[in-house]
């Protein structure tokens, strides 16, 4: 492998290990600035995922083989989807890209070739640890069914070729999507709507994921009902096409596995034909104008969100959010979580005839949707906006930390907790009895005061100005963790729920404990508050580093000299 990668030109090569350091943003996801480090943390996540797939095809693949193979290409579309919205801006050149490679001799086509080298790079290392265990025990069940070598392999080919080709659809749709926009629009109007279409693709890949379901056997799709479904989801295109590859395609279903094949030629021409217009025309328009889009005028009406001081700095978290792609990123996943989440009770709960009575699914659903929107917002406030301007709220400071503080844990509950409380109020909608409904959004609303409070424990910043050390923590393990715990604390909360229902003492003696709690959380991060003093730079531990060149002594010499 590294001779085949030392036949390509020097300079492709120095531009893709530059732009692979760029496709994950070290200040905010790196682990000490180490990108391969990073990499396989990542893969690792996939791998455990890849192995769940494995016990699963083992366990229901004789009953579901159909919903199996469906459930496979779905999931491996949605995590290339989310790969692809997280590196949006990662094939085309901005202007960091333009004003230091343009000077030198260095080609548009060669800067071209190492951008979505490092794309696919990425998109490759997914593609192999999701399917390193799947995609060979799902080839391995199909080819036991033909008892030969050609048997074992056709299926075990079929499967590799069309995860591959799912993705690549995927990437160049975005491609030509993205290209034919910066083309057609000015450079200001293109990063204005970027940020929409980024955030839409995202919602878009979820919804589809979470919503579509699975279609049993050619019965069910034959159904005139599934046939809108079948025209526009891509990932039953490419399960028949799965199908056809390996030789066991319905002939009433060759028209879909069609569509495959010529959405795939579509979005691949779209991709490399606004890719070379991009790169001849959009180069120069980078340069010549402006990244900051001008603010509307007309009358701006700003809402209070308690003090001047408070309503500053909500307001300011709120136009980091929505206007830092890093920011943005990264707290959309956490979004999409909660997204994920809704969208399942949605599916599961919502097409039944009304009133539903409140269950289970609808109590450990919001509560891990209230978890994920508070967690996600207090891992991205810690993330500097920009370091060079976070002097302004220094010399600034002119009150207390203990308001600076309460300002805060403002932000967390009006742009996490809210947010979420409100979306359960929707979703709580169909429930029945009211009176259970409006005892669990209690309930929710204290638990997210709480969790809004445990996030403050230690946290003596102004959101988003405290300059950022990469982390040391292994993601992999981190996420696990945190998913099990957040999974046992929800499943106990809603426990304590469902006995307190009807039972008013139990209810009442609930709602207080929760309102106890956060109110003690609240009493002791006010008075930690008082001594302490706000944090604008994360400084690394002070370490005495040798440069090794003294040897030790030999033992012997050591010896003697004390002896005399």
């Amino acid at each position: 492998m590294r001779k085949l990668f030392e036949l390509v030109p020097l300079e492709v090569r120095v531009l893709y290990r530059q732009f692979l350091l760029r496709v994950i943003d070290l200040e905010a996801l790196s682990i000490e600035a180490d990108i391969p480090r990073f990499l396989g943390q990542f893969a690792g996540v996939l791998i455990m995922l890849s192995i769940i797939h494995a016990v699963r095809i083992c366990l229901f693949f004789g009953a579901e083989p159909w919903q199996t193979e469906q459930h496979l290409i779905a999931t491996m579309m949605l995590i290339a989807g989310l790969i692809i919205v997280v590196s949006w801006d990662a094939t085309f050149p901005d202007r960091r890209d333009v004003m230091v490679l343009s000077p030198l001799p260095i080609a548009p086509h060669t800067i071209l070739i190492a951008k979505v080298g490092t794309s696919c790079a990425i998109l490759g290392l997914a593609i192999l640890a999701l399917n390193c265990f799947s995609g060979l025990v799902c080839p391995l069940f199909l080819g036991a069914q033909h008892g030969t070598i050609f048997g074992l392999l056709q299926p075990l080919a079929a499967y590799w070729f069309t995860m591959v080709a799912a993705v690549a659809f995927l990437y160049c749709s975005v491609l030509t999507l993205q290209g034919f926009t910066a083309l057609l629009l000015t450079r200001r109007l293109f990063l204005r709507l970027s940020a929409v279409l980024q955030l839409t693709a995202f919602g878009l890949f979820l919804g589809v994921y979470f919503m579509q379901g699975m279609i049993a056997n050619s019965a069910a799709m034959a159904a005139p009902e599934n046939r809108a479904i079948l025209d526009w989801s891509p990932s039953f295109w490419f399960f028949a096409l799965f199908n056809q590859l390996n030789g066991s395609l319905p002939a009433e279903l060759a028209w879909l596995a069609r569509r495959a094949w010529i959405g795939l030629g579509i979005v691949i021409f779209g991709a490399a034909a606004s890719l070379l217009l991009c790169y001849m025309r959009t180069m120069k328009k980078t340069v010549e104008e402006p990244d900051l889009v001008p603010g509307a005028h007309g009358l701006h009406l700003t809402p209070r969100f308690g003090s001047l001081l408070q309503t500053a700095i909500v307001l300011f978290s709120f136009r980091s959010l929505t206007r830092s792609r890093q920011h943005r990123v990264i707290f959309a996943f956490y979004l999409a979580v909660v997204f994920a989440l809704g969208i399942s009770l949605l599916r599961d709960e919502m097409p039944a005839h009304a009133p539903i009575p409140v269950s289970p699914d609808l109590l450990i659903s919001t509560l891990m949707m209230m978890s994920f929107a508070v967690f996600g917002l207090r891992s991205v406030i810690q993330l500097p906006i920009s370091l060079t301007a976070n002097w302004v709220l220094r010399t600034t400071q002119l009150s207390s930390p203990v308001k600076y503080i309460d300002a805060t844990r403002r932000s967390l509950l009006v742009l996490s907790v809210v947010p979420a409380w409100v979306v359960s109020v929707f979703l709580s909608i169909p429930f029945r009895p009211l009176g259970y409904v409006a005892a669990h959004l209690a309930v929710l609303a204290l638990y997210g005061w709480v969790l809004a409070e445990l996030g403050l424990i230690g946290f003596y910043k102004v959101p988003f100005t405290c300059s950022y050390l990469p982390g040391k923590s292994n993601i992999q393990y981190v996420f696990w963790g945190v998913l099990v715990v957040l999974l046992v604390v929800v499943t106990a909360i809603a426990e304590l729920e469902q006995r307190a229902f009807g039972d008013p003492i139990r209810l009442s003696s609930l709602l207080l404990g929760f309102a106890a709690l956060a109110v003690g959380l609240l009493a002791f991060n006010r008075r930690q508050a008082k001594s302490a003093v706000l944090n604008f730079e994360e400084l690394p531990e002070e370490l005495i580093t040798t440069l090794g060149l003294i040897s030790p002594l030999p033992e012997k010499i050591n010896t003697s000299s004390s002896a005399s």
